[in-house]
């Protein structure tokens, strides 16, 4: 029983940081915009926002500055693919290319190169100190408790029976009749970027405040590609997409006990680390076929 509950604790803590990247990118797809900058967003949202916490002391402010830098990633976005109609695979791999040189270069002027800068990382709740098992389970982040208490069914309700949701999937799924019936189609994607960035940038910040305390080169390891594909696997539902976190980092929290539990040294670590993204392959090959994209999925609007 401790061993399980040691690993659902650590599910829901990997999970988190998936949980905000997925649900940012499913606000920005259901507007019928692909985001591939969301690596270089949760980049720079890590990165940002432990470089003001460490300037300030104060771990929200660093929180406050990472979700500044996500809007302006979201609307930087919003300005290459709806603005200028640039190709939105093209203009999401060089926003992530740029925002993670952007923050390399800026970790080297502030830091030098410092790898033992640290802050005091956000701490954790225990809210059923004292329960034994289920008291380690519960034993989360702040920001854990966040995004699966509040941002997920938010951002279910948002989507599913706001008059901004509605406009956000019907500016996805036919754009045309969007703006014929008095929606304005480019405020209501920069709005879906803008959102989706700072969601994005908290998933990132989350590692940097509250996981580690610390920042290091490739802090993100490809989870933004993760929460695209996890978009897809949810067929851009937010449940199924949060699920679909669950079960990797569930599969990711699995392997890394594995490697320090007797008996599984023979294991490669190598194959430990891979394990979860082979399952998330999976899962896209099971699940993927005839899957619904929205109607106007990576789709430029003009007026006519």
């Amino acid at each position: 029983m401790t061993f399980l509950a040691d690993i659902l604790a650590a599910t829901f803590r990997n999970a988190t940081p998936l949980v905000y990247g997925t649900v940012g990118e499913t606000y920005t797809e259901r507007s019928g915009v692909l985001n591939l900058g969301i690596e270089g967003t949760m980049y720079a949202g890590a990165f940002f926002g432990f470089a003001a916490a460490y300037q300030t002391g104060n771990a929200l402010l660093g929180l406050a500055v990472a979700i500044l830098v996500g809007i302006v990633a979201g609307g930087l976005m919003g300005l290459l693919t709806v603005t200028l109609g640039a190709n939105q695979h093209v203009s999401g791999l060089g926003l992530t290319i740029g925002l993670i040189g952007i923050s390399e270069f800026a970790n080297r002027l502030i830091f030098s190169g410092d790898t033992l800068a640290r802050i005091e990382p956000m701490p954790l709740w225990d809210p059923l100190a004292g329960l034994g098992d289920i008291g380690t389970v519960a034993n989360q982040y702040g920001l854990t408790y966040l995004a699966f208490l509040v941002v997920v069914p938010v951002a279910w309700w948002v989507l599913a029976r706001t008059p901004l949701g509605l406009s956000i999937r019907a500016v996805g799924e036919n754009p045309e009749a969007a703006d014929v019936a008095g929606i304005s189609v480019f405020r209501i994607r920069y709005v879906a970027l803008m959102i989706g960035g700072a969601l994005m940038a908290v998933g990132g910040a989350f590692i940097t405040l509250s996981m580690l305390g610390t920042f290091t080169l490739d802090i993100i390891a490809g989870r933004g590609w993760v929460c695209i594909a996890l978009v897809i696997f949810g067929r851009w539902r937010i449940f199924r997409g949060v699920l679909g976190a669950l079960v990797f980092a569930a599969v990711f929290s699995l392997g890394l006990r594995l490697r320090i539990t007797p008996g599984f040294e023979s294991v490669p670590n190598e194959l430990m680390l891979a394990l979860p993204y082979v399952v998330v392959i999976a899962a896209l090959a099971l699940s993927g076929r005839n899957v619904p994209y929205p109607g106007a999925y990576l789709k430029a609007y003009r007026r006519t």
